[in-house]
């Protein structure tokens, strides 16, 4: 199976742990050598984060259990990049609409 290079993750968490905390926590995980972590929501109990995560063989599962192990809850896997390279989205004609 082919190697993860980068993971972007829409997540909600609570306030506590704070962001750099999960943010570090994820970075602590072997075969990652990065982590972006973006608020884009706030409410009363809970945080809407954007994650980032790029390495050499990222392990979503390790990421997943992670985030779950500090409260958060994975809404959805916007991006994966997988394989020998990371390649970057092009835009199309399509996508200018």
């Amino acid at each position: 199976m082919s190697q993860i290079k980068r993971l972007v993750l829409d997540v909600l968490k609570p306030h506590e742990p704070t962001n750099v905390e999960v943010a570090s926590a994820i970075g602590d995980i072997r075969d990652v050598d990065g982590v972006n972590l973006s608020l884009y929501e706030v409410d009363q109990q809970t945080e809407n984060v954007k994650i980032t995560v790029e390495g050499t063989d990222v392990d979503y599962d390790s990421v997943l259990e992670t985030i779950e192990n500090l409260g958060g809850v994975v809404h959805s896997v916007d991006e994966i990049i997988a394989g020998k390279k990371i390649v970057e989205e092009e835009e199309t004609l399509h996508d200018r609409g």
